[in-house]
């Protein structure tokens, strides 16, 4: 394998220069191709226009976009020059955008377009070193003229590929030298950790952390020359990256669509992909479209789909079971599982394969014709989502990763899925799981993740800190997952020790400035945001005693103890009203920051309980003593 991204494409564009690389709509809305011959040109010329502006190697680069076929264009543009690529996406806000692009010294900007170039041409004082935007649609006067004003050269995208062409024709050779002298332990970008709590941290992923994990996954997560893979996710996300360089990797073809229902279910049907990488909420708004179509429908029809569904589970329950397809952390008898479940595995195969005819059928015909498998990551997969594709017969497999391992650690393989866990390490990955003093566990026993191997980042950029105490002397990268291994050594997480909160979508949340804010309201004295693999954020709330009792004597609320003065309708809208006017989006909070349900708990947290002896709140504790009020709240 070439060592290096660029190179690898070159490779792939040498064996196949006619198959298609790329489908995304045009201004009319239709799907245009463009083939590997036709990309690599495109990225070459990019790199040429680079080169005629003065970049060099190690020089560091800003890509604010979202994604869309120019950005991969770019992105090998400019790793094929040994620069290093700094993306974000358009949702980025200004504090992160000043802080990631001043820190990273980045003198040169690509943005998407002209709200992006606005943006930053704003935060012009806190970019000292910005000399140049690159704007990727073409610039208008207004933008022009900003950019003119602020003393910083704005470019288009088209531009700098003619730039770059009349460049190559001066100097032949010359960006095939630079694609050439890359090595693999070369710096691919700097990714910076979203975060609301301090200031992120640029995660540095060299080419051999991205291509380490390319010598298996084209094993795991297959296609063939000419196949296509659906495009959802913002690519500034590392999983993403990921999945385009594995897609175009086995020449396959990078198809541009949205992860909203009216134009990702068309999109399937249209383009017929046989891979969709994404986050479980996609999947879950698939399965939700399922069933409210058939709730609409009623009837027999409905009530045949419950009915067959229902079948199925228990079905490819008891095939798991049998063939072992299920997370095993000792001996699972499994002679004797044979004799019990062989029969009722027997009589419900042909009612299985009926309600494959009659229904599930026609639920997979919404996916396409050629659909292989779609790949879930970001976020743990709820497990009745995972339930449901298996008994339908829709392969989605479930991986793990972050940022830090760039980022897949383990996945399951389409062709062997084991349910109930996110697969074995990959090659030229290790995983252990270790408990609080260090001592590595035996399988079936909870502790944290710790990994090892080529994708384990560089380090954190400029906080060789924050680095030393992330990656230990010998390389063990602590991930803050907790985790068990099986008999197998397969992955099965079981939540995690950091504070991050991951939601189904992929979002990261910082519960931290959340619960600061929450505590600033008169009626509140602790509280404990929520929300791991959920929808939203939750929230266990303990109120002022005093001040909840004294609402409730000036509104003339009766009520026989506290407990009971807790769940009255009035007390829970006060709450409401309070936690909705404390976190918005004009107390500077995003959307999927907001809180949605919430329990009120009657005693204060205790140390030694739900605090630590620094009386910090001790989260994975909370998830233990109160499992009982989070479950009532996702339910």
């Amino acid at each position: 394998m070439e060592k290096t991204l660029p190179r690898m494409l070159r490779e792939t564009m040498e064996k196949y220069p006619d198959i298609v690389a790329q489908y995304s709509r045009n201004t009319a809305g239709v799907f245009v191709a463009i083939t590997f011959k036709e990309l690599i040109n495109i990225a070459q010329d990019f790199s040429a226009g680079l080169l005629a502006q003065g970049i060099k190697r190690n020089d560091h680069i800003g890509l604010i976009s979202d994604n869309r076929k120019e950005w991969f264009q770019i992105d090998q543009g400019i790793m094929g020059i040994g620069a290093i690529d700094v993306p974000r996406g358009c949702d980025a806000s200004e504090r992160d955008l000043a802080f990631i692009l001043s820190s990273a010294e980045c003198k040169t900007v690509v943005a998407e377009n002209a709200a992006q170039v606005q943006k930053i041409l704003e935060l012009r004082e806190s970019l000292p070193l910005l000399e140049t935007l690159i704007m990727i649609e073409n610039a208008g006067e207004e933008e022009t003229a900003l950019a003119k004003q602020h003393a910083v050269e704005l470019l288009d995208f088209d531009k700098i590929l003619e730039t770059g062409r009349r460049f190559q024709q001066k100097n032949p050779g010359a960006v095939e030298a630079e694609w050439n002298k890359g090595t693999e332990d070369d710096l691919a970008c700097i990714i910076f950790t979203s975060g609301t709590t301090g200031e992120p941290k640029g995660v540095m992923l060299s080419h051999k952390n991205f291509l380490a994990q390319l010598d298996e996954l084209d094993e795991r997560i297959y296609l063939r020359p000419g196949e296509k893979g659906l495009l959802v996710l913002p690519v500034w996300h590392v999983f993403e990256r990921l999945c385009e360089y594995v897609i175009t990797s086995q020449a396959a073809a990078l198809c541009y669509s949205k992860p909203i229902g009216s134009v990702l279910l068309p999109d399937l049907q249209k383009l017929n992909p046989q891979l969709l990488p994404a986050v479980p909420r996609v999947f879950e708004a698939i399965f939700d479209v399922v069933n409210r179509t058939m709730r609409k429908t009623g009837g027999v029809v409905y009530i045949l789909f419950k009915f067959f569904v229902a079948v199925a589970k228990l079905h490819s329950a008891i095939d798991r079971t049998l063939f072992r397809k299920t997370a095993r952390f000792g001996r699972d008898f499994i002679v004797l599982m044979w004799i019990l479940l062989v029969i009722p595995w027997l009589l419900l195969y042909p009612l299985k394969l009926l309600g494959g005819v009659l229904v599930f059928k026609k639920i997979r015909a919404k996916l396409g014709t050629g659909f292989r498998a779609g790949v879930s990551g970001g976020g743990a997969l709820p497990r009745q989502i995972d339930e449901f594709y298996w008994a339908i017969g829709v392969n989605v497999v479930e991986g793990y990763g972050l940022t830090e391992t760039a980022p897949v650690i383990s996945v399951r393989p389409v062709d062997a899925p084991v349910f109930g866990t996110v697969g074995t390490a990959i090659r030229h990955v290790q995983a252990r799981i270790v408990s609080d003093n260090g001592k590595v566990l035996p399988p079936g026993v909870k502790g944290e993740v710790q990994i090892k191997g080529d994708t384990v980042m560089k380090g954190y950029y400029k906080r060789d800190d924050l680095t030393q105490k992330a990656i230990d002397r010998d390389g063990w990268f602590s991930t803050g997952d907790i985790g068990m291994l099986t008999v197998n050594k397969e992955i099965v997480l079981r939540g995690r020790m950091k504070d991050t909160i991951v939601l189904r979508g992929g979002e990261n949340a910082e519960p931290l400035p959340i619960e600061m804010k929450l505590n600033e309201s008169q009626y509140i004295s602790q509280s404990v945001v929520i929300g791991q693999d959920q929808r939203s954020l939750g929230a266990l709330i303990v109120p002022e005693k005093e001040e909840v009792t004294g609402f409730a004597e000036a509104k003339g609320i009766a009520f026989s103890s506290y407990e009971s003065l807790l769940k009255h309708h009035e007390v829970l809208k006060l709450f409401e009203q309070e936690i909705h006017a404390a976190v918005n989006t004009k107390s500077g909070f995003r959307l999927f920051e907001r809180i949605g349900p919430f329990c009120l708990l009657p005693n204060q947290f205790e140390i030694g309980q739900e605090l630590s002896a620094k009386q910090e709140i001790a989260r994975f504790r909370i998830t233990e003593i109160y499992q009982k009020e989070i479950k009532g709240m996702f339910k």
